[in-house]
């Protein structure tokens, strides 16, 4: 075989791998208990499912209200991040309270896990450790053992004698995940999976994991920074986009009561370029700090950093400044940052981006105790967001005196949530209404 060094397909350097063809192995389809006939819908008895609760309820929010029996999870995130410590500490407490565990690693010794343990607080008792990658070996523990749950960290290191390819690859991963699946299903015992990133963020795969499980969840945040969102993104027994905050500490990870509050405990009263727009995450509204930082460049074309925000929403906003309010930002440097080291992906935030840069850029505070939420279109009109009245109960409750929002999202409202509602139907007045008194002399 000739040598390849480049990938004639996508054209990167040193992509190709070498697998030796072997005879296909079957894989025998998953069996459903009983083998009944088809029924009709309607005549099918309504049947709650069982739910395990998990020491952490931003678990069980996440998962919508606890472990399913037989479920498959995955748990995807970053290295680094605290997958392995998350799982550490829920199979201690399901150990704890709902019978024995086994936990199966293929990164780390039993030594290894059990300094973990200890820095955890956790005395590991009902859980029961094992250090091995082979398939078999792994299926005829869990046949043994009969745990209540198991985890598995992580499947690219499982591997089947008789499935081509090396451990990792993907029809490595495919099979193996499916003779799990296969295990779980028939023995009702749910399944924790630890599924490795690539460098676009996805779990390796490509993206075929995620397709064979029931729930996948996200472990985020920055790996320096002390919290940690806890993301569902596929759920088939609740809702997705669930999100859980936690907060790593010395003795692991702990619940965040009170979300809102902790990612604006460090904002500065009066700061420039700072501003605050209630989020949706899930069904859940947080309150975040928008800032943003703006600077003369030395270089012909301006930078644009975003951190926490999707870039192409900076790229709209910042043209929308410049076009329909006449803000000079050709020779402008703009940084943005969401702080705390969320990560928002809704447009529900481009007024506070606006208003944050606008503030830079003039040197001028938002309004004093002002929370800002709406979508900017491009001919700098306000555009309403979903579940105002959702976002405004949660401004209220943190104590802010008013907030900015879209003229049309004010007249649909029932009630005030005894706040001072200030609606725009355009982002220069927007602007003006959310700078400080003293930007009103030089506004746009």
């Amino acid at each position: 075989m000739a040598y390849l060094g480049r990938c004639p397909g996508c054209g990167q350097w040193n992509t190709l791998i070498e697998e030796v063809r072997r005879p296909a192995v079957a894989s025998a389809p998953v069996a459903m208990p009983g083998g009944a006939p088809p029924q009709e819908l309607a005549a099918i008895p309504e049947a709650a499912e069982p739910r395990i609760g998990l020491s952490l309820a931003e678990a069980d929010r996440v998962l919508g209200g606890g472990l399913v029996p037989g479920s498959l999870v995955l748990l995807g995130g970053d290295p680094g991040i605290g997958k392995s410590t998350l799982l550490l500490q829920l199979a201690q407490g399901l150990a704890r309270d709902h019978g024995p565990g086994l936990y199966i690693s293929g990164e780390e010794s039993l030594h290894q896990i059990k300094l973990r343990a200890q820095r955890l607080g956790l005395d590991g008792r009902r859980l029961f450790l094992l250090a091995e990658t082979d398939l078999e070996s792994v299926l005829g523990h869990l046949d043994s053992q009969s745990p209540r749950f198991a985890v598995i960290d992580s499947i690219q290191t499982v591997y089947g004698a008789d499935i081509a390819g090396p451990p990792g690859s993907l029809s490595q991963v495919r099979e193996c995940t499916l003779r799990l699946m296969r295990w779980a299903k028939g023995h009702n015992v749910p399944l924790w999976l630890v599924g490795h990133v690539t460098k676009d963020g996805a779990i390796a795969g490509p993206r075929t994991l995620e397709h064979m499980v029931d729930v996948v969840l996200y472990l985020e945040g920055e790996a320096h920074g002390a919290y940690r969102l806890l993301r569902s993104v596929k759920n088939r027994f609740g809702p997705t986009h669930e999100v859980g905050v936690l907060e790593m500490r010395d003795g692991g990870l702990v619940e965040v009561a009170d979300p809102s509050r902790a990612f604006l405990a460090e904002r500065l009263p009066g700061a420039v370029g700072s501003a605050v727009v209630p989020t949706m995450e899930g069904s859940r509204p947080l309150l975040v700090e928008v800032q943003a930082l703006a600077s003369p460049t030395p270089f012909p074309q301006p930078r644009r950093t975003a951190n926490g925000v999707d870039f192409s929403r900076l790229l709209l906003v910042t043209a929308v400044l410049s076009r329909r309010l006449g803000l000079s930002l050709a020779s402008q440097d703009i940084i943005l940052n969401v702080v705390g080291g969320l990560q928002v992906e809704e447009p529900a935030a481009d007024l506070a981006m606006a208003l944050a840069v606008v503030s830079s850029v003039k040197d001028v505070p938002v309004q004093p105790g002002l929370a800002c939420v709406g979508e900017v279109g491009l001919s700098g009109e306000l555009r309403s967001v979903g579940q105002m009245e959702r976002r405004l109960a949660e401004v209220s409750q943190l104590g802010f005196e008013s907030c900015l929002l879209p003229q049309t999202a004010l007249s649909r409202l029932p009630r005030d949530f005894g706040l001072r509602l200030l609606g725009a139907p355009t982002l220069v007045q927007a602007v003006r209404l959310g700078l400080a008194q003293k930007g009103k002399q030089d506004e746009p």
